[in-house]
């Protein structure tokens, strides 16, 4: 069963498969709270990772550059959310993480007020409070552009099918 070599170079030993969220907590409740992905063998991956084998991992939290940018994405998602909640007519298109933070464009039949964006911050903290379940799914491309097109979301079906391979 997997032998795990953490940075400081101490080994923690499973006596079954454990994923990258069940190794943070082995070594303390702070580090479970903190935790936003794992770096298992060099390779960025999701806390519900299962290790199944011999690695190194290392625990991503905010205090990583990887961290901040999973932080950054995940906001974006938050925000596209909180958008399509209230605004259920807005297409999502692209909402990249940058330098600086990130950005998220919408189409829209107007502009989004002052007033909007105040809404759409409280839809946010709201959304975030419903601590609800995020699971990382790998659809084939396919798959992936009928849903978007089922949901109204062309934008988002353009972009998939563009992605090269």
């Amino acid at each position: 069963m997997p032998s795990i070599r953490l940075p400081d170079g101490s080994l923690r030993a499973f006596d079954k498969p454990a994923t990258v969220a069940e190794v943070a907590a082995s070594i303390g409740a702070g580090l479970a709270r903190a935790a936003l992905a794992g770096r298992v063998d060099g390779k960025l991956v999701d806390t519900s990772f299962i290790i199944d084998h011999d690695v190194d991992l290392a625990v991503v939290t905010d205090k990583d550059a990887e961290g901040v940018d999973i932080l950054r994405h995940s906001t974006a998602h938050l925000l596209a959310h909180a958008v399509k909640e209230l605004f259920p007519d807005a297409q999502v298109t692209i909402g990249p993480v940058i330098e600086d933070g990130f950005y998220y464009d919408f189409s829209y039949k107007r502009p989004f007020t002052p007033e909007d964006l105040a809404e759409i911050e409280k839809r946010m903290v709201d959304i975030a409070r419903r601590d609800i379940k995020v699971e990382r799914q790998v659809w084939e491309r396919e798959k992936a552009v009928d849903f978007f097109r089922t949901q109204g979301e062309e934008y988002k079906a353009q972009i998939i099918g563009a992605i090269p391979g």
